[in-house]
């Protein structure tokens, strides 16, 4: 029972990688940018990112792997945040005058954190749930068609949370799901091009820890983290 419950190197260093692509994410969402005549946040850089570990963890060690790490990686969303409200809270230096940027950067936590960290959990349990139940389903073939689905679960569904929460009445009904319908589009692609990378990860993880898991019989209640 007690080996059961181990966490490999591999997985804590995809782990800690999915931590900190959200944290940067997180702040990244702050700025809209422009690509030609596209509009899209610039967390598109690398919030993608972290579904690909998403696919990666559910795919080698299953949802119950995946839980335990979407849930760390709430927690440090939420912990960044809590420790930036309180900096723009404490009193600036007299000659300090980086104090309005930084604000800005922080001081979005009330609207933009819930917004973020509820499409998060959604999103990435959603996409974890659809790689789980389609790996059954599949009996382990199809990997590839399994990530674009979920992605595209997931990332729709982040989307459908994120956008209307965070930047509702700030731009027209036409524009926001313009940039809705863009982000999924967007970071769909995104994995699909990166596909070919992710499949030799997962290839050679699984060589290396010898770990293939298929979720039968758990349990996908996203509050019982201790079962990992």
């Amino acid at each position: 029972m007690k080996q059961n419950r181990m966490v490999s190197v591999s997985f804590m260093l995809m782990g800690i990688l999915f931590c900190v692509c959200l944290v940067a994410s997180n702040l990244l969402e702050t700025k809209v940018v422009q690509l030609g005549a596209v509009s899209m946040t610039a967390g598109f850089i690398v919030f993608p990112i972290s579904y690909i570990i998403n696919d990666c963890i559910a795919e080698v060690w299953g949802f119950r792997k995946a839980r335990l790490i979407i849930w760390m990686g709430f927690l440090m969303n939420f912990f960044v945040v809590a420790l930036g409200g309180i900096a723009v809270a404490m009193p600036a230096a007299p000659f300090w005058e980086g104090e309005e940027a930084f604000e800005f950067i922080f001081g979005l936590a009330p609207r933009i954190a819930v917004a973020s960290l509820t499409a998060f959990l959604v999103g990435s349990f959603l996409n974890a749930l659809v790689m789980s139940k389609m790996k059954i389903a599949d009996n382990g073939r199809h990997f590839s068609w399994r990530a674009i689905a979920s992605t595209l679960v997931g990332e729709s569904a982040d989307s459908l949370i994120f956008f209307p929460l965070a930047f509702g009445g700030l731009m027209s009904l036409g524009e926001l799901l313009k940039l809705m319908a863009l982000q999924v589009a967007a970071k769909t692609l995104y994995e699909i091009i990166a596909l070919p990378l992710t499949i030799r990860v997962v290839k050679y993880v699984k060589r290396i820890e010898g770990e293939d898991v298929y979720d039968k019989n758990i349990s996908y209640n996203i509050l019982n983290i201790k079962d990992i």
